[in-house]
């Protein structure tokens, strides 16, 4: 299967100011992160808050500047140049975390939907409105006539998010970033969102990278998944490799975190093998061992992610068996 998307030694550091003429200290956001995305994949990069995904997503939109590192896309480097940044900006499109929030609140559902084929030209008045709303038609928001009429504050959540979706669509996609697109969506509400896009997807052979925390929803979309420590990935691997078999101990907490709909399970203490964070300088050695539970000295160097498997890969010294 070709690869539509591919991210090389891509590099991202952020500089703290301390207050008071304190020190200044370093972030390392994206630290030498590397996977591909193929074409027609879910591709998911999981984490907890503060790991790097969404950064990484800004750097491949071009939105911030990354310091080292290279973005393919179709095989040809994305660079600053306009040429390069039109090709990733209308072949890629983005869903945002709050749905309310990436909108216009001031725009009506047709003007919001209809902005990024105005902004990149395409089509007369008439062929915009048609694709507006075969779009809406996709996303399953009915009566369309209707629909177009409104403004945001006028929908509910769940409504929102299929605009932002249909407006996601409009262009015609390859690839689509999907930034805890559910996240602030009820519970109820979320399995028909992730339905409604894994439609689209064999649909139209759209690839996602879906940005999640939650690996209860990373397992039922993705195929394929990267989990993120602080900026590096520390395992990689197919989503029932990784997820059902974890190698790594960051990995391991992250499904004893997941919780279970088992009333059996209400009053049993949950274990999560994680620890305290230990007072060390986590960007020496591996990034995860002031945490660890079954950490090691040899654990004060950088694990490289190795295969362990078919196409699994751990960056650990003490993979989990």
């Amino acid at each position: 299967m070709d690869e539509i998307l591919r991210i090389e030694h891509l590099n991202k550091t952020f500089i703290k100011k301390g207050r008071f003429k304190s020190k200044t200290t370093k972030i390392k956001a994206v630290d030498d992160v590397s996977f591909a995305v193929k074409k027609g994949e879910i591709f998911v990069l999981a984490g907890e808050s503060g790991s790097g995904k969404s950064t990484i997503a800004k750097l491949i939109l071009k939105s911030i500047e990354s310091d080292s590192g290279k973005i393919l896309f179709e095989n040809q480097e994305i660079k600053n140049d306009k040429e390069s940044l039109k090709k990733i900006r209308m072949n890629c499109q983005m869903i945002h975390q709050d749905p309310y929030d990436s909108v216009n609140p001031r725009m009506t559902i047709a003007d919001i939907i209809s902005e990024p084929l105005e902004i990149h030209k395409m089509g007369n008045k008439d062929e915009r409105k048609k694709r507006v709303i075969e779009v809406l038609r996709e996303v399953k928001l009915e009566p369309v006539e209707e629909i177009l009429k409104k403004y945001p504050h006028m929908l509910s959540g769940g409504q929102r998010q299929r605009v932002v979706l249909a407006r996601a669509l409009t262009l015609k996609p390859k690839i689509i970033l999907a930034d805890e697109p559910v996240s602030m969506l009820d519970v109820s509400i979320r399995a028909e969102m992730l339905e409604l896009m894994h439609e689209l997807q064999k649909k139209y052979q759209i690839s996602f990278l879906y940005i999640t925390h939650d690996l209860a929803t990373a397992r039922y979309f993705g195929q394929r998944i990267g989990i993120l420590y602080l900026g590096k990935i520390i395992e990689i691997g197919t989503t029932n490799d990784v997820l059902l078999r974890p190698k790594h101990p960051y990995t391991q907490a992250l499904i004893d975190a997941i919780s279970e709909p088992d009333p059996e399970n209400l009053d049993r203490e949950r274990k999560i093998r994680i620890n305290e964070p230990l007072d060390i300088n986590v960007y020496e050695g591996c990034r995860f061992r002031a945490r660890c539970p079954y950490a090691i000295e040899k654990c004060q160097e950088e694990p490289k992610l190795e295969e362990i498997g078919t196409k699994h890969y751990v960056a650990c010294f003490v993979k989990l068996d």
